[in-house]
């Protein structure tokens, strides 16, 4: 893991109306790193990660990528510059073979992304790098399944296979585990420490055990405010931590104790 700054948000701050979802935060994003996001409900978790993949903007502050301000850039042209997101529910073509679901992603290599007309030969051609990303993420037996009839944990891995057809620098996943049973959660933990080779992932995520076992700095937020930041072993023993999950004082941690 590198030591410079892929992302970086500034004095970030976003208000509805007279609410302050996110207040003056600042966010620093290593290169080659796993950078979990987590907080209680209502932290500011999904405001912050809507900002950083600019599906809203700022009301204040700035968003640096790879030193570039991206502040008021749009969805589309981040994710020309490397950054891709996924959504809390899968965003694959249900109808779609997971390996056309793939190719539909790689065709931005050609620019012919919404040229679906193509003659078929062409897309074709993109049919080995498609198989080699669902090979990546443990699907390329089910290439020929349409994503519909894939297993919830298994479009979650189909959607990570379409990010990473993007060929994105730095991978954005909402909520990853969200929803799945102990053996999927276990599958795509795996999955996306596989994947992480050469890419940034931020993540937010609230399966604790996950973001353990993944993240290697972890930044939590309460009340749209920056609580605490660091590695696991030091995040989880912060009093200010604990009382913001658990609803436990520092005083009564000490008579636990």
């Amino acid at each position: 893991m590198s030591d410079d700054i892929i992302l970086e948000a500034k004095n970030l701050t976003k208000s509805f109306g007279g609410f302050v979802a996110v207040n003056d935060v600042n966010l620093r994003i290593k290169r080659g790193a796993i950078h979990a996001i987590i907080g209680p409900n209502g932290a500011g978790k999904t405001t912050m990660f809507n900002l950083l993949t600019k599906f809203i903007t700022p009301t204040s502050g700035k968003i640096l990528f790879n030193d570039r301000d991206i502040t008021n850039r749009k969805p589309a042209e981040i994710a020309n510059m490397g950054i891709v997101r996924s959504f809390q529910i899968s965003a694959v073509f249900p109808h779609l073979t997971a390996l056309e679901n793939v190719r539909l992603a790689l065709q931005r290599s050609l620019g012919v992304s919404y040229q679906f007309w193509r003659s078929k030969s062409v897309l074709h051609d993109l049919d080995a790098k498609a198989v080699a990303a669902l090979d990546q993420v443990g699907l390329k037996e089910f290439a020929h399944l349409k994503a519909v009839e894939l297993p919830y944990g298994r479009k979650r891995a189909l959607e990570i296979a379409t990010t990473l057809g993007l060929e994105p620098e730095l991978m954005l996943l909402d909520e990853p585990t969200q929803g799945m049973g102990t053996e999927d959660v276990g599958a795509v933990t795996e999955l996306i420490g596989r994947v992480r080779e050469g890419r940034t992932i931020v993540m937010v995520e609230h399966n604790l055990g996950v973001v353990a076992e993944l993240a290697d700095t972890i930044t939590v937020l309460a009340r749209g405010e920056v609580l605490a930041e660091g590695p696991y072993s030091e995040v989880s023993k912060n009093p200010a931590v604990m009382e913001a999950y658990m609803g436990v004082s520092a005083d009564e941690q000490e008579e636990v104790a």
